[in-house]
């Protein structure tokens, strides 16, 4: 005898994570009731307007936003960064270029390099070594 396998399910709030929109900004359907996880597939695959309206222009969530600029979660807390923002308003940063941006821009690529030396370290490469060599 088969077990028949139960509907994995979610919030909206965590399929909207995994979606890359911000929850508050998805229309009311979405947030009123659970999401499958065949559902999500189907959204992934074949996004509504409402979705790719969300994807172009946003509101974002945090990680989109600190992806989009280049920088972490954690810089945008230290900048005071706690809204949503706009793609508008994210291209505004980039092109003002304000100080904490230009700071916390270094700060990642600083802590990139850094994780990429542990990786080399650990894996006992060389760091001049071709990779896989």
């Amino acid at each position: 005898m088969t077990r028949q396998r139960s509907t994995q399910t979610m919030k909206p709030a965590t399929a909207a994570k995994k979606l890359g929109v911000h929850p508050d900004a998805t229309p009311d359907e979405f947030r009123a009731g659970v999401v499958s996880r065949d559902e999500l597939d189907a959204l992934q695959a074949d996004p509504p307007e409402w979705l790719r309206e969300l994807r172009r222009n946003g509101p974002h969530p945090r990680q989109v936003i600190a992806d989009r600029l280049g920088v972490s979660i954690s810089g945008l807390v230290r900048a005071e960064i706690t809204e949503p923002l706009t793609t508008a308003q994210i291209a505004a940063l980039k092109e003002e270029q304000p100080e904490w941006l230009r700071r916390e821009r270094n700060t990642r690529a600083e802590a990139q390099r850094a994780e990429a030396r542990l990786r080399v370290e650990r894996s006992g490469r060389r760091p001049d070594d071709p990779v896989g060599g």
